[in-house]
């Protein structure tokens, strides 16, 4: 619990003092986010804000993963080494969010609102994730437990739903893929993404302890309710830390924002996501605890699929909303940025507590 705490609380402050570093050197230098033409245009006063702020979190969450090992091998003797399950993690949120810092430099480079060419974007994601997928399931511990496994999850693995190793990776591929565009459409308002983040990371730390209390591999989880996780105290750990790091910088990612995350920032929320959920034996279950980043992918495959769908039968394109992803439609009907952003994120606290209702519920009926 000591780990936990303490490095949730080194990354917080780390980005609370990087960030507005971060803010000073970008802006003299010009680092800053360009905006869509054919956007909301109340959104054009910010263009020029830094980007990039994703480069901070990053860093914050792994230096206090690290910090807090250290601190409990030098105040108890007793630590134990990095495990697979949250090193892989990182390497999954540190490698999504390089892909996200060439889209961004990118950006600012050639001072357009588009970065990388959609095919490079997705070919730098697959990367990255087939290869998470195919060491995440290398590195038994002592009892065989790998850090993920081929059957489907939603709070337990689902034992009919075994999958082969192609399968597994293609699987995997779609989850990160899934997860971290929908964090990415949710970046478009001050401190949307930094704050529904947040609380399903909250979440994830509360699951992991409870994993490492109910584990298989003490003699107090033994049972048919204990949990086949591999590292959950570590994962709580690296959790903690994503959620401290977010609270930092949220307080200069809030309306109005000094500093954006840009697709750095975005894409590796989404992989870390990803990267808890294929860990922790929750892959449905991360589609209700994030189900605002689902809401928000959703509006945006509903408005092009009826786009399409009404163009072909009538010739002339239709919409449901009027402006996706779903945030910038309530912008166009007058709503305040601050106003959606702050019922947005009641809904993605529902999300939370409706996914934390679910897996306790599962324990308690087992």
């Amino acid at each position: 619990m000591i780990s936990i705490l303490f490095g949730g609380a080194v990354s917080m402050v780390l980005t609370l003092i990087g960030t507005r570093w971060a803010i000073k050197w970008l802006a003299n230098r010009g680092y800053g986010q360009e905006i869509r033409e054919d956007g909301v245009q109340s959104h054009m006063i910010k263009r020029g804000t830094p980007t990039m702020g994703g480069t901070v979190f990053i860093a914050a969450t792994i230096v206090g993963y690290f910090s807090a090992k250290l601190f409990v091998m030098l105040t108890t003797g007793a630590g134990s080494a990095p495990s697979a399950s949250a090193l892989l993690v990182l390497f999954l949120f540190a490698g999504m969010g390089a892909v996200g810092f060439l889209d961004d430099f990118i950006k600012i480079f050639r001072q357009r609102s588009l970065g990388l060419r959609s095919k490079a974007k997705l070919a730098g994601q697959t990367l990255v994730a087939v290869i998470f997928a195919v060491l995440a399931l290398q590195f038994p511990d002592d009892r065989g437990q790998r850090p993920a496994s081929p059957f489907i999850s939603f709070i337990r693995d689902i034992g009919w739903l075994e999958l082969p190793l192609i399968l597994v990776i293609i699987w995997v591929l779609l989850l990160i893929a899934g997860m971290s565009n929908g964090v990415n459409l949710a970046d478009g308002l001050d401190g949307l993404a930094t704050g529904a983040s947040m609380m399903v990371f909250g979440a994830y730390t509360l699951i992991c302890i409870w994993q490492f209390n109910q584990s298989c591999a003490t003699e107090r989880g033994v049972g048919a309710k204990c949990y086949e996780v591999r590292d959950p105290r570590d994962l709580a750990v690296v959790a903690a830390c994503l959620t401290g790091a977010l609270f930092g910088f949220l307080w200069w990612n809030a309306s109005p924002a000094k500093i954006f995350m840009g697709d750095t920032g975005s894409l590796s929320l989404g992989g870390a996501l990803a990267g808890m959920a294929v860990m922790t034996r929750t892959e449905l279950l991360v589609l209700v605890l994030g189900g605002l980043f689902v809401i928000i992918t959703a509006s945006v495959i509903l408005q092009v699929g009826y786009f399409k769908i009404t163009k072909r039968a009538t010739g002339v394109g239709k919409r449901i909303f009027r402006m996706t992803p779903l945030h910038h439609h309530f912008e166009m009907l007058g709503w305040e940025q601050v106003n959606v952003v702050i019922r947005f994120w009641i809904i993605q606290g529902l999300c939370v507590v409706i996914g934390l209702g679910l897996f306790y519920a599962e324990w308690v009926t087992g």
